[in-house]
């Protein structure tokens, strides 16, 4: 697709510009040019020196200058000669191919279609015209769409009706490698998966499944992108799955709530890197509640006393108890104390909040507060 726009645009110039004009690709192959003979030929040298400088540089009689569409090199412009007019031509033709290239995605793009659909700034009606302006074949576009003025186009070979899941990707610090171009490189196949970026700390996948039941296999891809990132690129992540999605429009709920998975995930669930929001279970709930209204739980659950007075070696005792299922022995065991010590730490327990955790409901009770606790302590917007 760009290479034809790319050599449609450069003929269009070609009488306007009296010198040999042209576009290389992020191999340096030339794939546009206003000498139909040279398309094809290898420029690799001057790949090379681009990717180093990143700026106008002269090589062979040619000046070059990058395309910058991505913080990484994806085609040149280059136009025959090396003095000031030959530097003009070039500084022009690159901000009108900018240009040109960035409202040709907007339009056409299929990786742009899906972020904004992901991002919500299609209206759900649109997202449907707008698949059939962009090709996407699928019987849920033609169920929902009335009659058969829209045909079947398979020019961008993208199937609507599959399962897919959105999954985001977040990294705390910023390399010379952008988060972006790292994970793209682990999801090469752009027919199938889309790579989104967010922000420099966020980067969202849109990933085809196979089978939309198979809990392993998202759970597989999220562990194998969380290894490769530390390993490959030295660069500690945390990712946010949503819920696996069978139409276009619900891609944007997936989204949101991997991204919520990755909020709670700083609340409840601090040592995990892959929080999937289908297994956030309570967290999920107290997360929305009003912040006033855990106060007041917190104040009438502690009735003869404060949680704040429940010391480290208590609260680990605690964690401990409900681990092992409320068992008492088990817990000692693992504690590497007298089972006649922990009884005494519970009794304690109970005398300072008025609960024994010993009994399922107090049990019950006590984690959740402890858990509505540790969402007042992130300090959440209060409402």
């Amino acid at each position: 697709m760009a290479n034809r726009l790319f050599q449609s645009l450069i003929l269009q110039l070609k009488d306007s510009v009296d010198r040999i004009i042209g576009i290389i690709d992020e191999s340096g192959t030339i794939i546009a040019c206003s000498e139909l003979s040279l398309i094809g030929e290898e420029r690799k040298n001057a790949r090379s020196e681009l990717s180093y400088f990143n700026k106008a540089i002269t090589m062979d009689g040619y000046t070059y200058k990058p395309l910058n569409f991505h913080s990484k090199l994806d085609y040149a412009v280059f136009v025959e000669g090396t003095d000031i007019m030959a530097d003009s031509y070039v500084s022009i033709l690159t901000v009108s191919l900018n240009s040109i290239k960035q409202l040709y995605d907007e339009k056409y793009d299929v990786s742009n279609f899906v972020k904004n659909v992901i991002l919500d700034n299609i209206l759900p009606g649109d997202i449907y015209y707008k698949a059939k302006e962009l090709h996407f074949t699928g019987d849920i576009l033609d169920n929902i769409l009335p009659g058969d003025i829209y045909y079947k186009a398979k020019e961008l070979h993208f199937t609507g009706d599959i399962p897919r899941i959105v999954y985001v990707i977040r990294c705390d610090s910023i390399s010379e490698v952008s988060l972006f171009d790292s994970v793209q490189e682990l999801f090469p196949d752009k027919n199938k998966d889309f790579v989104v970026s967010i922000s420099e700390y966020d980067v969202a996948v849109v990933k085809e499944l196979v089978n939309i039941q198979d809990v392993k296999e998202i759970e597989k891809c999220a562990k194998a992108t969380i290894d490769y990132l530390a390993e490959e690129k030295g660069r500690k992540c945390q990712i946010g799955v949503g819920s696996p999605v069978t139409s276009l429009k619900d891609l944007a709920r997936s989204f949101k709530e991997a991204q919520t998975a990755l909020e709670i995930g700083k609340v409840f669930e601090k040592e995990k890197n892959i929080v999937s929001y289908k297994n956030l279970g309570i967290g999920r709930l107290i997360y929305q509640l009003p912040t006033t209204l855990c106060e007041m739980f917190l104040s009438e659950v502690f009735k003869q006393g404060s949680i704040d007075s429940l010391d480290q070696e208590t609260l680990l005792t605690i964690s401990k108890f409900f681990e092992n299922n409320l068992n008492v022995s088990e817990t000692a065991r693992k504690l590497f104390v007298h089972r006649n010590t922990l009884v005494y730490r519970l009794e304690k327990i109970k005398k300072l909040t008025g609960l024994d955790i010993r009994e399922f409901d107090n049990a019950i009770i006590f984690k959740v507060a402890l858990m509505v606790n540790r969402y007042l302590s992130s300090n959440p917007n209060r409402f």
